[in-house]
C-alpha cells in the first residue's frame, strides 16, 4: 500500500543531503526530504500522514501510521537545545491524528535569529532507500497540506 505524505510546513524543498546535520545528510535514520520553512511569524505544522502520535517532544514528533510504518518530524536543526521554548504543542503522545491537522505552532524565524537552522527533515523510519517516490522535488516551493512525498 503506497502512504502519501503531505508536507507538514510551507517553505522550499532541500534534499536530506543539504541538511546541516550529518544524521539527516546522512539518511542514517531513513530516506526523506527536508523543507526550509517561510519565515513570516509563527507558523502551523500539520500531520503529514493519518496515525498516532508514537513521540513528541517540542521540536519534534513521530507519527507512526495503522500499517506500523513510522514518519519524524524534526522543526529545525538543534532545537532540542531550545528545551521546548517557542514551541506550542497542540496534541499529546499517544492522540490519534488526521492528515492535515494542527499539531504544533512555532515561529522559525525565532529559531534562526538565535543561530539555529530552521530546516525541517521529513524522514520515513527505517525505510528501504528506494521506497519513497519525491512528489516535491529539492528547489520547488510546497505549502503545508500538499503532497510531498510517497512511501510504497
Amino acid at each position: 500500500m503506497t502512504l502519501q505524505i503531505l508536507a507538514p510546513v510551507t517553505g522550499a524543498v532541500l534534499a536530506l543531503a543539504d541538511v546541516d546535520d550529518p544524521v539527516f545528510a546522512g539518511e542514517l535514520v531513513g530516506p526523506g526530504l527536508a523543507v526550509d520553512p517561510s519565515l513570516g511569524g509563527t507558523c502551523d505544522v500539520i500531520a503529514p500522514v493519518d496515525g498516532t502520535v508514537a513521540k513528541l517532544h517540542a521540536h519534534a514528533f513521530v507519527i507512526e501510521t495503522a500499517d506500523g510504518r513510522g514518519l519524524l518530524v524534526h522543526l529545525g536543526i538543534n532545537t532540542v537545545q531550545l528545551g521546548g521554548e517557542g514551541f506550542t504543542l497542540h496534541v499529546s503522545e499517544g492522540d490519534a491524528v488526521a492528515a492535515g491537522q494542527v499539531l504544533v505552532t512555532w515561529d522559525p524565524a525565532a529559531v534562526q535569529a538565535g543561530g539555529r537552522s530552521p530546516v525541517c527533515p521529513v524522514v520515513a523510519l527505517d525505510a528501504a532507500p528506494g521506497a519513497l517516490t519525491r512528489r516535491a522535488k529539492p528547489g520547488d516551493s510546497v505549502t503545508a497540506g500538499e503532497p510531498f512525498l510517497e512511501w510504497s
